[in-house]
């Protein structure tokens, strides 16, 4: 019996370490980078919208076209990415290759000048990067941790990369202040250029602290193009990714939420960048809890919840009722939304995907909801220019509720 006790008690042991092991080392490592990364990225978004639409004076149609091309132009390059991954099992040169397109595009973002359309050759290389490193590096989190702790794992990757979402609009401000100006073309300069320093760090992060799977190269024929065409043909792949893009519709995107919340508070420009702060911070809060929650009592019912925040989100941008409590509530929802969907939908499709084809299934489902978040952004632009911002909002909330519907009526069934 004392013989028995020890050895439970050596197996808790072991699979104690197993987690925090599985969790503290590549998890975290792949955590840092995007933490970093992200510091880089908000710098370069949180004053980008004012930038477009305040300082170039783009329409809501124009800005609804770039905004949609800030996500959508990384869509094919997912599976691109998620492909070569698969193909050649260098999921962390694959990644390290996105990260440093996005940090050179930095650079390149100094020497547009003010020109729309060298902006958006920047963005959409920018988006490039982030098209190349999204799915290998989810595909890694998904294979350095058991599947009963993905909700966990991701939980804890997207705590630390909003930490860095939630820091880089603060760093903006203070190169903003130390430069002495808001709205001078050598004021953006001057964060294009630290941001470029702060994602160059990001990539020496990933060649120093992340590990690839050393897994074998997969057999002849396991990963190929006709292969990868076959995923949609498995039920619940096939399910999961019509739910994915239709929820992607009912997003409008960071940059009208808060130019729209703006409007309504009457907020100084100056203050604009704060907004992702705020909305990071409750990320970064909930991110890892809600995780772990939805490991416990479902991955689906939390992302639909979160859904549910972003329809509230809608509804108070588009009510009567402002100050700084409605403020606060909106930007906590908003951060309360990114944490119950962000990472749990991709805990959600991990254990459905075969693991020679991992990285290219997500890649897919990503790449559905990118085209879908362009067509949300082009089609919200307009109908904000045509009907105006109240009519707009609403279509929204008419679009979150029909894409909970949907994806209920596709996913229950499939998880029964």
């Amino acid at each position: 019996m004392y013989l028995s006790t020890i050895g439970r008690r050596e197996n808790r042991g072991t699979v104690s370490r197993c987690k925090l092991g599985a969790i503290g080392s590549n998890v975290v490592a792949l955590g840092a980078v995007s933490l970093v990364t992200d510091i880089s990225a908000e710098m370069v978004s949180a004053i980008l919208p004012i930038y477009l639409v305040l300082g170039l004076h783009l329409s809501p149609v124009v800005y609804g076209l770039v905004d949609g091309l800030y996500t959508g132009a990384t869509a094919l390059l997912r599976l691109v990415g998620g492909y070569l991954a698969d193909r050649t099992r260098k999921r962390k040169t694959v990644a390290g290759i996105g990260y440093a397109l996005s940090a050179a595009t930095k650079l390149g973002m100094m020497a547009a000048s003010g020109s729309v359309a060298a902006i958006g050759a920047m963005i959409a290389v920018d988006r490039v990067g982030k098209g190349l490193r999204t799915a290998p590096r989810d595909a890694l989190i998904t294979l350095s941790v058991p599947e009963s702790m993905l909700g966990r794992a991701f939980g804890v990757h997207r705590a630390m990369d909003s930490a860095g979402a939630f820091a880089g609009p603060l760093v903006a401000l203070g190169v903003l202040a130390v430069v002495g100006s808001s709205v001078s073309v050598d004021a953006f300069n001057a964060v294009f250029v630290s941001s470029f320093c702060v994602a160059a760090i990001g990539v020496l992060l990933l060649v120093l602290f992340v590990r690839d799977d050393q897994a074998p190269r997969p057999s002849v024929g396991s990963v190929s193009p006709r292969a990868a065409l076959t995923l949609l043909r498995a039920a619940g792949v096939r399910r999961l990714f019509i739910a994915a893009c239709v929820l992607g519709i009912a997003a409008i995107g960071d940059g009208f939420v808060y130019l729209l919340l703006q409007r309504k508070e009457e907020i100084a420009t100056v203050w604009f960048p704060l907004f992702a702060v705020g909305t990071n911070l409750a990320y970064l809060v909930l991110a890892a809890p809600l995780g772990a929650l939805a490991d416990r009592f479902g991955r689906l019912p939390v992302v639909l919840c979160g859904y549910g925040a972003l329809a509230m989100v809608y509804l108070l941008l588009a009510g009567p009722v402002s100050g700084w409590p409605v403020l606060v509530i909106t930007l906590g929802l908003y951060g309360a939304f990114y944490a119950a969907t962000d990472g749990v939908l991709m805990a959600l499709a991990g254990p459905i995907l075969p693991e020679a084809l991992r990285t290219t299934g997500i890649a897919l489902i990503q790449t559905g909801q990118a085209f879908a978040y362009f067509v949300s952004s082009v089609l919200f632009g307009l109908a904000w220019q045509v009907w105006g911002a109240g009519m707009a909002i609403g279509s929204a909330v008419c679009a979150v509720v029909f894409a909970i519907v949907i994806t209920l009526v596709l996913l229950v069934p499939r998880r029964q």
